[in-house]
């Protein structure tokens, strides 16, 4: 264990119907010499009992009360061996090759700080909903694009951990964000990449996603906008953010920002109209006055030609295709 290539990082947090399913994707890798570290992010369900169902080695244990995903993966951060660390949530699934060919990536480009590959994204009960491929890919790419939208999906990043803690790791003000306060940070230390090969499923489920960027308040964009830009977070913005995630952490406003994220990607990323629709109607049903969801279903029967057009024309920027973890939070 003193020579592991990897440190796995793993914050957890009531994720008992799903861990187990993730950890054995992550023991099941080609390449062995990982250490998997987990953070029991002060869970109340069964979540630590199937982590202890586990019996291999290089699984590292630790539990600490509830403080947030940021302090989680700044704990574990502390904790890892390896000059490498990769990232993964707890509902998420590893394909068999991911540990060797990031690690294999930054062995043979020294100059690079991060990698990222693209993902496959899943629904809570496993059915593949969308591929994300990254808009950008190279270094260039990257630093233009970075102040604008976050160009990395967090569960599959691998970094240099010595440049992430140069930083002071995350930064846990920046709730639901901290993971792209880092990344402007981090590049400052060497070259980034984003790869088009899928190797992990990220899996989209109520209980975990944070409400899609169209349900925030004017005031949760005012502050991320001006911390983006500025690169920079007070305490006191802190403290507003966490407010406004907290008011909004309601089981049914969760589940119309899940159907509702399941929608536009059957919509615009996998067109499957049908099933936009139906995940539509579960919208509608929770929130009656959400106009933009009788758009979204007028929209579904338009051809895929036509959605496809109207999409690049109308798509936002920023434009943040899924929302960061935030089940962590208190």
């Amino acid at each position: 264990m003193n020579q592991v290539k990897i440190s796995v990082l793993m914050p957890a947090y009531n994720v008992e119907n799903f861990i187990g399913e993730a950890i054995q994707s992550v023991l099941d890798q080609s390449l062995k010499d990982f250490e998997l570290i987990i953070i029991n992010d002060g869970s109340t369900d069964a979540t630590e009992k199937v982590i202890r169902s586990f019996s291999d080695e290089r699984i590292v244990l630790k539990n600490q009360n509830n403080a947030g995903i940021a302090a989680a993966l700044n704990t574990g951060l502390y904790m890892a061996k390896a000059e490498y660390i990769v990232r993964f949530d707890a509902d998420d699934i590893c394909y068999t090759h991911r540990l060797v060919k990031q690690y294999q990536f930054m062995i043979e480009n020294p100059h690079y700080v991060i990698a990222v590959f693209a993902a496959d994204y899943i629904d809570q009960s496993g059915e593949y909903v969308f591929t994300h491929y990254p808009s950008a890919t190279t270094d260039h790419e990257i630093r233009k694009s970075i102040h604008r939208t976050c160009p990395f999906i967090h569960s599959g990043v691998i970094f240099k951990k010595q440049f992430v803690l140069k930083h002071g790791g995350y930064n846990e003000h920046a709730h639901s964000f901290e993971d792209h306060l880092l990344w402007q940070a981090l590049i400052k230390e060497g070259k980034a990449m984003n790869f088009s090969e899928p190797l992990i499923q990220v899996r989209l489920n109520p209980e975990s996603i944070t409400v899609d960027e169209q349900w925030r308040p004017k005031e949760f964009h005012r502050i991320k906008n001006k911390v983006i830009t500025e690169n920079r977070i007070s305490k006191e913005e802190g403290v507003a953010l966490l407010q406004i995630i907290q008011d909004q952490n309601n089981s049914r406003l969760k589940e119309s920002a899940y159907y509702s994220l399941l929608a536009k990607k059957f919509l615009w990323n996998n067109h499957q109209p049908e099933k936009a629709r139906a995940n539509l109607t579960k919208v509608i049903a929770k929130n009656k006055f959400h106009w933009k969801s009788y758009c979204f279903y007028l929209l579904s029967y338009l051809p895929a030609s036509i959605l496809q057009k109207g999409y690049k024309y109308l798509k936002p920027q920023p434009v943040y295709l899924i929302g960061q973890r935030n089940r962590h939070e208190k």
